[in-house]
């Protein structure tokens, strides 16, 4: 690069044949006094060695020669100041190049260095170059390091040593040697040229901005060195980094042209700081969409609080995406739980509030809540120191009045908690190593359709995903890999949980989860659940098991259809109400169990697939779909694939309605369950009053509500064997279960009929 060439800039001083008028013996200002005319100065026109030159005698310490013009500089050029001299007669002085720095408005830029390496003459009559190098960075062989204040030079020469001697000086030039300093000027701009120190002291803001305005298209290097910036830096052009970046947390580094992860790791040298300045980025500049990681393994020593990081943004709503790399967890304390014991207050009027809280300035929001008459999975979405107060996930199914409650804030490797509201989050192809230490991701307390697809969640020590409010709202979980750390353990003993969700509309599709206690605890409604592999058995023998699924809402509008469920059930509960008991509503509805392949080995006989668990009385069923499915036992048979859990209450089996139980296979069930069911009844002796028995294939030990047929397969004879065509009435509900009908006929028949029987 020349600037003389490229851009027509005047850097050469003129000729001293032109005149001594515009040579200064001063600093070259206006004003100064000029070498024409002076008693120690005169234009020499011939000389052997110069074609023309100037004559000089040193009178003072300093003998000053200054061009009075001003010589440009521009941040990124460097400027080599070149002269040529010889020693007359008398003392021999020493020679230095010199320049002095001027600003807008011709003011003086003080505190530099003006002039360059000293040469010392020796001999009379010998032609020496002196020479020196002005220019905005710290480069090795620049004399004069000005940074880019200075906007032009008074450039010159200074005579020092003994006075006296007398000198002739060729005409002064100036070039421009950039080149020489850049590697390769059409593709690079280095940060350097334009002032940047890179100490770790300095601040180099300055200069990184001047460095992108300057690239126009090309990458913007950053050398060696330590780069403090003071402020934000956002980069339009490209950067390459063999320096490193070092500035205050809440300051905003962004690169637009390169925005992935090993860049942000080249700027700053640490894996985690990287991320988080980038994360902090992704959220602060509109050119960034995703956050592509590279492929690259963050090491973390302890959870990371993504809002911290953007200490300027509480509510985000624009898609934002994090894909491509994996989180590994090490370290130990900074992962241990938080544990708070405290008494509280709870009134089923007020469901979601704890008031009254003890040691509340201790509790977190998005701790755990445990404690008697608490559902399972209930967590505190936020705390008001002012009023006492916690507002709570779910409202609790029995816990009125004041008792002691344990808040368990587990640390996650992501934590969202800090944003009051998300909205479109995304993560793609993300691996996460808990390494049984922490937990995977806690979602903000709002927001919608937080989307996982394609990631591993591999041995965290409590949870995987969990929802502490409802910004779980349209969850979508796609295609993920979760792996529990407890595969020795019992299926009772477990602890660990892949995700829970409080709020509506959260699809599960095609994810595998491995040896945790659940896989989902879901308290909203309209959820999709669909071909997803979740088991959970152990090696015990005659082992218990846990639910896959657990869903604690009783009208749920849910669908489970196309999974594995191995070595678990469904478990169906309304423990996340504050009065569990029945009053008004449609009781256990909307659930929908299709084409699934439930399977189960060395488990209690009495273990079954789809579980019931009412905390309150009076409920029903009112409205259950069972079709399609493949139910299997393997090692030894169980007695069958659906019951009432009945420890809080039971099911009232004399109400429902639109309960479907049928096209599905059973293989070592002990009794299959059918709804409508389908009896032959073979009557060997005549009566006027048969006993038909459904022997317990209604769902959920239902009764005998309706009889849609009877159906003659036999001929229908009296006891002395002859044939009558008679129909009988129906008497329902019969037994002390219930589950028994009666068909009377006009007299005492014996035969065969084919009963078509319901529990709705």
């Amino acid at each position: 690069m020349n600037k003389a060439i490229t851009e027509g800039l005047q850097l050469m001083p003129p000729p001293f044949a032109d005149g001594l008028g515009v040579w200064s013996s001063g600093d070259g200002t206006p004003g100064s006094d000029t070498y024409d005319g002076a008693a120690n100065a005169a234009f020499v026109p011939a000389d052997a060695d110069f074609a023309g030159c100037l004559e000089m005698q040193k009178t003072s310490g300093t003998q000053q020669l200054r061009y009075m013009g001003q010589t440009p500089l521009q941040a990124g050029c460097y400027l080599q100041i070149k002269a040529r001299v010889k020693a007359i007669s008398g003392n021999l002085p020493t020679v230095r190049m010199a320049a002095w720095a001027g600003a807008s408005g011709g003011t003086h830029v003080t505190g530099l260095t003006e002039f360059g390496a000293s040469v010392t003459l020796t001999n009379y009559g010998e032609v020496v170059e002196v020479t020196a190098i002005v220019g905005a960075g710290q480069r090795g062989g620049v004399d004069m390091v000005w940074g880019t204040a200075p906007t032009y030079a008074h450039v010159g020469l200074d005579l020092t040593g003994p006075s006296g001697g007398v000198v002739r000086i060729d005409d002064l030039e100036v070039v421009d040697i950039t080149s020489a300093f850049l590697r390769d000027m059409m593709s690079m701009v280095d940060v350097r040229d334009f002032g940047a120190i890179g100490d770790g002291i300095t601040d180099d803001t300055a200069a990184f901005q001047a460095a992108n305005a300057a690239a126009d298209g090309r990458t913007v290097l950053v050398p060696a060195g330590t780069y403090l910036l003071s402020g934000g830096m956002t980069f339009t052009e490209k950067v390459q980094f063999e320096g490193r970046v070092t500035m205050p947390q809440a300051a905003i580094f962004s690169l637009t042209k390169n925005f992935d992860l090993p860049n942000y790791i080249e700027a700053f040298g640490n894996e985690q700081l990287a991320f988080e300045k980038a994360f902090q980025a992704l959220f602060n500049n509109s050119d960034h969409e995703s956050l592509d990681l590279g492929g690259r393994r963050i090491t973390i020593s302890e959870p990371i609080d993504l809002q911290a990081i953007v200490p300027n943004i509480t509510s985000f709503a624009q898609r934002r995406h994090i894909l491509n790399g994996q989180f590994q967890v090490t370290g130990d304390t900074a992962w241990e739980s938080d544990v708070v014991t405290s008494y509280a207050t709870y009134s089923a009027s007020n469901s979601r509030t704890l008031t009254a809280v003890g040691n509340i300035a201790n509790i977190e929001p998005g701790a755990r809540v445990t404690g008697n008459g608490v559902g399972r999975e209930i967590y505190v979405q936020s705390v008001n120191l002012a009023t006492q107060e916690i507002t709570l996930s779910k409202p609790l199914y029995d816990a009125e009045g004041t008792q002691v409650f344990t808040f368990t804030r587990h640390k996650y490797v992501l934590d969202f908690s800090g944003f009051t509201k998300l909205t479109r989050f995304v993560m793609t192809n993300i691996e996460i190593i808990c390494s049984a230490v922490g937990s995977g991701v806690l979602l903000p307390p709002s927001g919608l359709i937080f989307h996982m697809k394609d990631c591993w969640i591999n041995r965290p020590r409590d949870k995987g995903i969990t929802s502490h409010g409802t910004g779980c709202q349209g969850m979508l979980i796609d295609r993920c890999n979760f792996i529990s750390d407890e595969g020795q353990s019992l299926a009772q003993d477990r602890i660990g949980i892949v995700v829970n969700a409080n709020a509506n509309d959260v699809k599960l599709r095609n994810n595998r989860a491995t040896q945790f206690r659940h896989f989902a605890v879901l308290g909203g409604s309209n959820s999709t659940i669909i071909g997803n592999h979740f088991f959970h058995g152990d090696t015990a023998t005659a082992g218990l098991r846990t639910a896959g699924i657990l869903i604690t809402t009783s009208y749920c509008s849910t669908t489970i259809t196309g999974n594995y469920v191995d070595n678990c059930s469904i478990e169906w509960s309304n423990e996340h109400s504050a009065t569990p008991d029945f009053t008004t509503g449609f009781s256990f509805a909307a659930m929908n169990i299709t084409d699934n392949v439930f399977l189960c080995d060395n488990v209690a006989p009495w273990f079954g697939f789809i579980s019931i668990k009412p905390f309150g009385t009076g409920h029903f069923i009112g409205g259950l779909s069972v079709t399609g499915n493949k139910f299997r036992a393997l090692e030894s048979n169980i007695d069958q694939v659906d019951v009432v859990d009945t420890t809080f209450a039971p099911l009232d089996m004399t109400r429902g309605k639109d309960v479907i139980f049928e096209g599905n296979t059973f293989h070592r069930i002990n009794v299959p369950s059918y709804n409508p069911l389908v009896l032959e009844h073979d009557q060997n002796t005549a009566a006027s009053t048969w006993v038909v028995e459904t022997g317990g294939q209604l769902p959920f030990g239902g009764r005998a509500r309706v009889c849609s047929s009877v159906v003659a397969t036999s001929r229908l004879r009296t006891g002395a064997n002859v044939t009558r065509w008679a129909t009988p009435y129906v008497d329902l509900e019969q037994g002390s279960s219930g589950d028994q009908l009666h068909l009377n006929w006009e007299e005492p028949l014996y035969g065969d009929v084919t009963v078509k029987v319901s529990m709705t």
